[in-house]
């Protein structure tokens, strides 16, 4: 089933999109970069900040226009920012004119002055006071750099393909930077300093060379601290290849990082069997840090078959997978985003995004569980949104969310955003609502906010609730009803008595007893009517071809040919084979030799004296000796015409005769 609607704002642009990020102080503020690329006429290259203070709108802010004689926006990331400014750093390749000199400045650095901040409501929506600020800003590029060694190569197709930047610490300590390259001859990882407006080659603290013929797919940093906040220069980088990952450490304060000696190969995909007639292997998409030693990989399984997470502690060993939904094929982009626990709190929560092939955003969550001693860690099921772009999405960024510092009770609803863009000019902000954990927190402290999947409204839930119980209802009556056919106390409707096997029957199929001088009035009336029905039934059928006497004297037949259950019955109602001699008729009940030599029980009506006098006299219930009543009990008993709980008393004024008479003389004579 659907999840419930989640809150969207979408935006088209002018330009294709391949990158977007939000502002880490003020979730409002979202840069998003693209462009047609070096000489494509009427396509521009820009950056544009938007506006996502509405839950339902986007609005765009200032555009940075680029040089269309270079190459778009690949890669983009916010530097620093304050309330008033900010600086961003973007991966834009030069012309390639510049390229063939050997030169191709592909980090770039800018400059926004914002407008002033607007208040708005506890749902992003401005408020009524305030009106619309035109902005009065500057927007200017600051520097551009290469960090890439330049090729040797004639054709020059080398370019920025990662961009990626250590989170800000709390102290305001150092930040880390890592560029990567795309279509090199030979890959390459460069670590620069981040905390600059202009990074520089003396900036770089470091590179890895990668093998021939590889390229790194994704790049992750994380800070690296103790208790006693010795290790706030040292981070934490991980990459992967398309079949390997790697994690190495980086000192920021040396500039010799990324030595073959300290790179780890972590994980490796392994080959196929030497006889398969496939050889492809999975291949890494993307990777985040959760912790410094627990890595989230996104893989893409062989021949479009799907894509999983992996949980991989840097030992080397998968501790979890997650495949994700069979619509998608293969996964294109992920962001992962810390919701910030709380000191009381005992869940840290990871808020994961992947993007499908098919346009698709699937949203989850990884919680670790820290009360458990072993790291409990579970993905939890958060949405699936498709068909969220016309075409291909290309890249996805969670906002940082700043949890608030006042009580939770004093505290308007909180959100996490969830931008996407796509090479159709297209971008979409999702807001999704975050829950405080525990519901209610601690009195008078700050909340830890977590997020979860969406709940459904109330009449959606009690529509739910209710079609589930009327379907446990409607299962329990079938079964009830099979087994009560099953036992006979039914009319059969289902036909379960031919479910079962003739052993499993005779087990389940026994008579009801009750206690004496208590009847089963349902079950007795129940095939009363039924019988009935079935003989009204023929005797119509046979009345519509015959004349009026052959009916009366097939209607006469079927009532003697009732069973003794059934003339008993009618006898109790009133009917006419009641034994006060007004008609001359009794029931007389037979037992008799059948076809094949056994023994068969019948009721039926008959002239009283004809009765009386027969081969075998027959005599009247009252009559019988105790003996004699003890043999035909067990005969009714297992002809399913009579059982105790009925008592001896229904069977006053019923005549007997047959071979039952004459054995239990031979027997009260013996």
């Amino acid at each position: 089933m659907a999840s419930p609607p989640i809150p969207c704002a979408k935006i088209t642009l002018t330009y294709p999109l391949y990158a977007a990020d939000f502002n880490p102080q003020n979730s409002d503020l979202l840069l998003v970069g693209g462009g047609g690329g070096e000489g494509r006429s009427g396509v521009e290259n820009r950056i544009t900040l938007l506006n996502t203070s509405k839950k339902l709108e986007l609005s765009e802010i200032v555009n940075i226009d680029l040089s269309r004689d270079e190459d778009s926006v690949t890669s983009l990331a916010y530097a620093q920012s304050t309330e008033q400014w900010a600086t961003a750093f973007a991966g834009i390749n030069s012309s390639t004119a510049e390229q063939q000199r050997g030169k191709n400045e592909h980090l770039r650095s800018f400059l926004l002055e914002y407008p002033p901040r607007r208040k708005t409501g506890g749902d992003g929506a401005d408020s009524e006071k305030e009106k619309a600020t035109e902005y009065k800003g500057e927007t200017k590029a600051l520097g551009k750099v290469s960090l890439f060694t330049p090729s040797a190569t004639k054709t020059k197709e080398t370019f920025q393909r990662v961009l990626r930047l250590s989170n800000k610490k709390k102290n305001n300590g150092p930040r880390l930077g890592a560029v990567a390259t795309g279509l090199a001859p030979v890959g390459e990882i460069v670590f620069f300093a981040a905390d600059t407006s202009r990074p520089g080659p003396n900036d770089i603290k470091g590179r890895i060379k990668l093998e021939e013929k590889q390229e790194a797919a994704d790049v992750d940093i994380i800070g690296l601290e103790g208790d006693d906040g010795r290790q706030e220069s040292k981070f934490r980088v991980a990459y992967c290849t398309d079949y390997e990952v790697y994690v190495t450490d980086v000192d920021y304060s040396k500039k010799d990082n990324g030595t073959p000696q300290s790179i780890q190969n972590v994980h490796g995909t392994p080959h196929p069997d030497a006889f398969a007639s496939n050889k492809s292997r999975p291949k890494f998409r993307c990777l985040r840090f959760l912790t410094p030693t627990l890595l989230l990989l996104l893989q893409n399984k062989v021949n479009g078959k799907g894509a999983e997470l992996l949980l991989l502690e840097i030992s080397g060993v998968i501790i979890l997978r997650k495949s994700l939904h069979k619509r998608i094929k293969s996964a294109t982009a992920m962001s992962v985003a810390l919701l910030p626990t709380a000191s009381y709190s005992q869940i840290d929560q990871h808020a994961i995004a992947v993007a499908g092939a098919d346009t698709s955003i699937t949203i989850l969550t990884v919680d670790r569980f820290t009360s458990s001693p072993y790291g409990k860690v579970k993905f939890r099921p958060h949405s699936f949104l498709p068909s969220i772009h016309p075409t291909s999405i290309t890249s996805l960024a969670f906002s940082t969310f700043n949890p608030p510092a006042t009580p939770w009770n004093s505290t308007s609803p909180q959100y996490l955003k969830l931008a996407s863009t796509s090479i159709a000019n297209t971008c979409v902000v999702h807001t999704l609502p975050l829950t405080p954990h525990p519901s209610p927190p601690p009195k008078d402290q700050p909340a830890h906010y977590l997020l979860k999947a969406p709940v459904r409204s109330s009449v959606t839930q009690n529509t739910i609730s209710t079609l589930v119980a009327l379907l446990a209802i409607a299962i329990g009556a079938f079964f009830l009803q099979a087994f009560t056919e099953i036992r006979g106390g039914t009319p059969e409707y289902l036909g379960a008595k031919g479910w079962l096997s003739k052993p499993i029957h005779d087990w389940i199929a026994r008579p009801y007893m009750f206690e004496d001088g208590y009847l089963s009035a349902a079950s007795s009336h129940a095939k009363v009517t039924s019988d009935a029905i079935k003989t009204s039934l023929s005797a119509a059928s046979e009345a519509v071809q015959t004349p009026v006497h052959v009916v009366e004297s097939a209607a006469a037949k079927a009532r003697k040919k009732l069973g003794l259950r059934d003339l008993l019955q009618r006898r109790d109602i009133g009917g006419d084979t009641s034994d006060n001699g007004n008609d001359g008729t009794d029931i007389i009940v037979k037992h008799s030799l059948a076809e094949g030599g056994e023994t068969a029980l019948s009721a039926e009506l008959k002239d009283s004296n004809e009765a009386l006098e027969g081969e075998h006299k027959a005599k009247r219930w009252e009559e019988l000796r105790e003996h004699e009543k003890t043999t035909w009990k067990k005969r009714l008993v297992d002809a399913g015409e009579w059982t105790a709980a009925e008592g001896e008393a229904v069977l006053k004024g019923v005549l007997f005769s047959g071979l039952a008479n004459a054995v239990g003389g031979i027997v009260g004579n013996a």
